[in-house]
């Protein structure tokens, strides 16, 4: 339908842009009590308008006892807390050993050739020694024979001896 009379108030649309169209009065429904469903029921919004909403039904009162609940122990709770706190500890550990077995490692072989420096410091005396007695050595004396007698008489008789330095 043309009218050639009439002027457009609107602006040119550009492709893309939406187009809104009025929407179509539709008359007021009228409802009724019997056409509302169970749970929903009018209700008033805050800013005073009255709508139809969604309601909870509330459970009827029941005159059976609640299930008793067991305690959890303390032990048990403490425990649970516990547990991821030992499991970091344990990973913390294992990251600390892990980055100190090298010096670690280092230090031990440090000692073992402390270990051997001492023992080569004390073998070397007693070599020296063993040299001298073989009259390898610069200051080796004689050698001293020591001859010790003693004789008894009876089963509980007084023993009697005699030392001879040659």
């Amino acid at each position: 339908m043309h009218e050639p009379n009439r002027t457009i108030t609107t602006p040119a649309t550009r492709y893309g842009d939406p187009i809104h169209r009025p929407r179509p009065v539709q008359p007021h429904t009228v409802l009724l009590p019997t056409d509302i469903p169970p749970g929903v029921d009018w209700v008033t919004l805050p800013n005073g308008v009255r709508t139809l909403a969604y309601t909870h039904p509330h459970p009827a009162p029941t005159h059976e006892p609640e299930p008793v609940r067991e305690a959890i122990p303390r032990w048990a709770r403490t425990t649970a807390l516990l547990a991821p706190t030992l499991g970091g500890g344990i990973a913390a550990a294992g990251f600390g050993i892990s980055y100190a077995a090298p010096g670690v490692l280092a230090m031990a072989e440090a000692l073992w050739a402390t270990v051997a420096l001492i023992a080569a410091g004390a073998l070397v005396p007693l070599l020296l020694r063993a040299t001298r007695s073989r009259g390898g050595g610069r200051g080796a004396g004689p050698v001293q024979h020591i001859t010790q007698n003693i004789s008894a008489s009876g089963m509980f008789g007084r023993a009697t001896g005699t030392i001879n330095h040659l």
